[in-house]
């Protein structure tokens, strides 16, 4: 996008530079300063928007990791306990 942006811009004042009046060239540089500042501003906002996103994203990873990890524990605690249930149930029926 900056290329096209940069050729406007050479583009714009290669006619600037070709006008008769000064009123044309004036014309021509504030287009391409212009063409500038919304070049800049597109950036900024895109780049926003990408650490917005990456953000996002990043919490949404934890969140996903922090209920694996929870669901694992529960899981672990249950096979252990069943585990305990059926050593007493073993015990009992040794008995």
């Amino acid at each position: 996008m900056r290329k096209i942006i940069l050729a406007a811009a050479i583009a714009s004042s290669a006619l600037g530079l070709a006008a008769c009046s000064d009123a044309a060239e004036e014309q021509n540089e504030e287009a391409v300063d212009a063409m500038a500042a919304d070049a800049e501003a597109s950036a900024d906002n895109a780049g926003a928007a990408i650490e917005a996103t990456t953000q996002e994203s990043a919490a949404n990873i934890e969140a996903a990791a922090d209920a694996a990890a929870d669901q694992a524990e529960k899981t672990t605690d249950d096979v252990a306990n069943d585990a305990a249930d059926i050593a007493a149930q073993a015990e009992e029926a040794a008995e």
